[in-house]
């Protein structure tokens, strides 16, 4: 893909992403997740790969330097906005992979790859270059939709799709090429040379985003349900709606 193309088709994700309502509720549960890894961690050297409409510094202010790498130009320049006020900030407009280079100038205690690795057309691609930016004690966080959530398991036992990995109405809507579930995630991750330190999913999501989003906005689904879901996974472990992998070095002692 060309680098016009590869522009025009984050300029579409980011029009797309911006008329999905209930993915701004979607992303507080996985904002949540980072932070209590941020909370646990205390990271100093932070690099964020695609900050979408929010970065993590609007958060978590914690930090002593924070990279930001995100290719959408309207994304870029909020976070740039977000950022304005602040030290120790870089916002740097590129993919990843044309990045490394540049970003190897610095170290990175954390490297969170949030909600990209689904959208991209080569996510070995994209962990390879996170890898170069590795050092022993580098952490790096991924999440992505679970393909075994419980909405798309529901989906199946109503008919509604043949199996779990056949792409969703909002997939097609986000062109995303991919849905991952947890063995996969871990093996696309193994496969590059990480090793897996702690994995897992978060928030139960029974229904589908637009469903979500009704009950939401009639009311019946409150935010105690809402955190009520978000608690539930510790009984369905493998159910959540997205999935995670926290991943080190393979050379780390």
């Amino acid at each position: 893909m060309s680098d016009t193309s590869r522009k025009q088709a984050i300029a579409a994700y980011e029009q797309a992403y911006s008329a999905s309502d209930f993915e701004v509720i979607q992303a507080r549960y996985r904002k949540k997740l980072l932070l209590s890894l941020l909370d646990k961690m205390q990271p100093k050297r932070l690099l964020e790969i695609g900050c979408g409409w929010e970065t993590i510094a609007n958060h978590w202010p914690a930090y002593e330097q924070l990279t930001i790498v995100e290719p959408g130009a309207n994304f870029a320049d909020k976070a740039r906005a977000d950022t304005a006020s602040r030290q120790g900030v870089t916002v740097i407009e590129h993919f990843l992979e044309e990045a490394v280079d540049q970003l190897k100038q610095q170290s990175y205690d954390l490297i969170l790859v949030s909600s990209l690795l689904h959208e991209v057309p080569d996510p070995a691609a994209i962990l390879q270059g996170v890898k170069r930016l590795c050092h022993a004690e580098t952490l790096v966080h991924v999440n992505v939709p679970n393909a075994r959530s419980m909405h798309r398991l529901l989906a199946v036992e109503m008919g509604l799709i043949s199996e779990v990995y056949t792409p969703s109405e909002l997939q097609q809507t986000f062109n995303q090429p991919r849905i991952f579930d947890l063995t996969q995630l871990q093996a696309l991750a193994e496969g590059v040379g990480f090793k897996v330190a702690e994995s897992g999913s978060f928030f139960m999501k029974p229904f589908t985003h637009g469903q979500m989003m009704s009950l939401v906005e009639s009311g019946f689904m409150s935010e105690k349900m809402l955190d009520g879901l978000w608690r539930l996974t510790k009984y369905f472990p493998d159910a959540g709606s997205e999935i995670y992998v926290n991943l080190y070095c393979g050379d780390k002692k």
